[in-house]
């Protein structure tokens, strides 16, 4: 951010919000261009985590510790599908409720799976794994990343707003590397999007999330099909919207429930309007 500029302010648009913390922030590869709390609050990320995942995923299966066609979670399921959220998998249950393909049912325990498959690859705790291919080499040293695989992590905006860039430029991986995890895989499965509904299709990359034609939807209506990202249950989420150059990013102490479904769409689409 240029010294000669100051972030715009977005206070009006999480007025309504409950709770105490509400960080809200959109910006582009370079700056801060509006915001509102404290970007430097951490807090849980909740599933957000899951991208940092992926990225270590990623990572791994450049290297070579991994492979996209490797054999992971339950019978017929690989690191795909894992990271696809097709492995069949249920929410929590380590149970299959499909076959692996046939739909798309979003699953903690297979992202949990996923973990433990690299961690056995690669002869070395998943944490440690991720820290030294991920956030070591971004800085991001002071985010905790401990607990669940699935939804572990402490962070902050600011946190999310370099792992977004990073996206966005990658150092660590290959450009089309990260552009087959953001583009659908398997993309006419259906399925739910947890808070929001039945979608048909639902499309989703390798562990991103892709915005498609779901409606309603966490990201602005106007939002290209394009945009990606994930929220998560702590109040929080990321995007990024390949068309315009921009990231948004959010944290709150109130827990993912109806006010975010109502409120997060809102402010997206006066993001989008205001800046886009």
């Amino acid at each position: 951010m240029s010294p000669e500029h100051s972030p715009d302010d977005l206070t009006d648009l999480v007025a309504d919000w409950p709770g105490q913390h509400r960080v809200l922030a959109l910006a582009t590869e370079n700056e801060v261009i509006a915001c509102t709390g404290d970007l430097d609050w951490s807090t849980r990320i909740a599933s957000v985590t899951k991208l940092f995942v992926t990225w270590a995923a990623l990572i791994a299966i450049e290297e070579g510790t991994i492979s996209l066609d490797d054999p992971a979670g339950p019978s017929g399921s690989t690191v795909r599908h894992l990271l696809s959220h097709t492995s069949g998998l249920g929410f929590e249950d380590p149970t299959p409720l499909f076959s692996p393909g046939q739909r798309r049912v979003y699953s903690n325990v297979g992202i949990e799976q996923l973990a433990e498959h690299i961690e056995h690859a690669a002869g070395i705790a998943f944490w440690d794994y991720l820290q030294e291919g991920v956030l070591v080499p971004l800085g991001l040293t002071d985010m905790v990343a401990d607990g669940s695989p699935a939804q572990g992590m402490h962070g902050s905006v600011a946190h999310l707003l370099v792992f977004a860039r990073e996206v966005m430029n990658p150092t660590l991986l290959d450009p089309s590397t990260v552009n087959q995890a953001t583009s659908p895989v398997y993309r006419d499965l259906k399925g739910v999007l947890p808070g929001f509904g039945p979608a048909d299709p639902n499309p989703w990359g390798l562990g991103f999330e892709i915005r498609g034609m779901k409606s309603p939807h966490w990201t602005a209506p106007s939002h290209p099909a394009t945009t990606f990202g994930h929220f998560g249950g702590s109040g929080s989420f990321l995007w990024i919207d390949p068309t315009r150059r921009l990231i948004g990013a959010s944290l709150s102490d109130q827990p993912f429930g109806d006010w975010a479904v109502q409120a997060w769409p809102l402010a997206n689409q006066a993001l989008i309007e205001r800046y886009g």
